[in-house]
Order: structure tokens, then C-alpha cells, then sequence
């Protein structure tokens, strides 16, 4: 007679609190959610003296997504999913990083006073700040241009981190889901780059959410697989769970 130990072991379901998302080998843990879509294009191919199509072409595939994360103290970039993450930048580019003090931030008129940037390489520099449109309009920063070498290219460029997500070369995500029956199941979305990032905040939110847009090469559709353990000597985890929970059953009835 079936009992609802083995009626148990008819269907499979997850849920989010069964998932997890694994970039570059790190748990991605301020993740929230992520979605993907397949889609192709195919067109219906027509002759004459037929109404309906005789047959339909096959053209390009896209897959794309978005991930959410949720905003914690730092940014999903900072993760140690991201951790050394590099490009190659143009020596003259210039991050969000200012040394010296700027006058507008703390309203007041800019006063062509001097400060220090970095460029990409960690390279100090002086800029000149410069009011625009009059008191307390805004600024701009002047900074020098630099010199483009021709006889030696690769002196241009050097490796940098990453400062933007659009700027991470393609990545691999694993997506791994155990429910409390011991089953489990996996998936895997090949060669992702990120396309868009947003992020919003308001005195009616209570977390902060970090979006991103997404495109990839190929999926690996989700697929079951067996859990196994050391403690039991490489058999399957799951076996071993409803064999023990169905001896502890029949030794409560008796």
C-alpha cells in the first residue's frame, strides 16, 4: 500500500528558498531573482494559389534575461563572484574616483582650484576646475589629453579592473536547486554578458534592488541529478533519506 512517504517521491518542485545561483564558482548570495527568454525569429513562406503557408523558415535565436539583486553595503559588482575581474582599458580613461576637494558638492561657486584624478592605470593627474553657467550653476573638469602612441600600440592600453557590470567579460552561471526531499536539479546559462544595469531608491522602498539585463550564447535546460555524500559512502543522498525516514515509521508503529 502506498503511504505519503512514496506518494512524495511522485513529483518535483522548487522554490526560490531551493535555489541558488553560482557565478564563476561563488554563490551570487545578494541575488534575488533571474529570468531568462528564448526567442527566434520564423516566418511562414508563401506561394501562389495557396492561401495558407507551405512552410515556415528558421532564422537567428536570442536569449536574454535579467538578473536582481538586492543592495546590500556594496555594489553586486564588489561580490566575490566578480572578485580580480579585469579589462583592457585605454590609459586615458577616467573613473569615478576624485581626490581633491570639490567646491560645488558642498554648494559653493567652483573657484578653478586644482584637483586630483586617477586614471585607469592608477596614475595621479591634475585637473582644473571650472565653474559653468555662472555662481553656483556647476562645473566641469578640465583635464589634459593625452599623447597617442603611435610607435608602440600597446603602451595605449593596460589591463584594468572593472568598474562597470557592462565591462565583465562573459561569464558561465550554474544554477543549483535541493529541496528538503533530497532532490535536486541544475541548469546552466553559457558565455553571459551583461547589457544594462539600473537602480532606484525612495523613502517608500524598504530594499534596495539592483537590475540588470543580460544576453547568453546557450542554455542547459534544467535536468535532475542525485546528491552524494561522503557520510554514506557515495550512495545517493536520497535514497538513504526516505529508507531511514521509512524504517523510523515502521519501528514507530510497532
Amino acid at each position: 500500500m502506498a503511504t505519503s512517504l512514496d506518494l512524495s517521491r511522485t513529483y518535483t518542485s522548487y522554490s526560490g528558498v531551493d535555489i541558488r545561483v553560482i557565478i564563476n564558482g561563488a554563490p551570487a548570495g545578494s541575488m534575488q531573482a533571474l529570468s531568462y527568454a528564448i526567442q527566434r525569429e520564423k516566418a511562414p513562406i508563401y506561394v501562389m494559389g495557396s492561401v495558407d503557408p507551405v512552410s515556415y523558415s528558421r532564422g537567428k535565436r536570442g536569449i536574454a534575461g535579467t538578473m536582481i539583486s538586492l543592495m546590500m553595503d556594496t555594489h553586486f559588482l564588489m561580490s566575490e563572484s566578480f572578485q580580480g575581474e579585469s579589462y583592457l582599458a585605454d590609459k586615458n580613461e577616467i573613473f569615478g574616483s576624485i581626490n581633491g576637494p570639490l567646491d560645488n558638492a558642498q554648494g559653493d561657486q567652483a573657484d578653478n582650484s586644482s584637483v586630483t584624478l586617477n586614471d585607469r592605470r592608477g596614475n595621479q593627474f591634475q585637473g582644473t576646475e571650472t565653474p559653468v553657467g555662472g555662481a553656483n550653476a556647476g562645473y566641469r573638469i578640465d583635464t589634459p589629453a593625452g599623447i597617442y602612441d603611435l610607435g608602440s600600440l600597446g603602451s595605449n592600453y593596460s589591463v584594468a579592473p572593472v568598474y562597470y557590470v557592462d565591462q565583465i567579460l562573459p561569464f558561465d552561471i550554474a544554477i543549483v536547486a535541493a529541496n528538503e526531499y533530497g532532490q535536486s536539479a541544475q541548469m546552466r546559462l553559457y558565455g553571459c554578458e551583461i547589457l544594462n544595469e539600473g537602480s532606484g531608491f525612495s523613502i517608500d522602498d524598504i530594499v534596495i534592488e539592483n537590475q540588470m539585463t543580460y544576453v547568453c550564447r546557450t542554455i542547459l535546460p534544467w535536468r535532475s541529478f542525485k546528491l552524494a555524500g561522503v557520510e554514506n559512502g557515495g550512495n545517493d543522498v536520497r535514497a538513504k533519506l526516505y529508507e531511514g525516514n521509512k524504517t523510523a515509521r515502521q519501528a514507530r508503529r510497532t
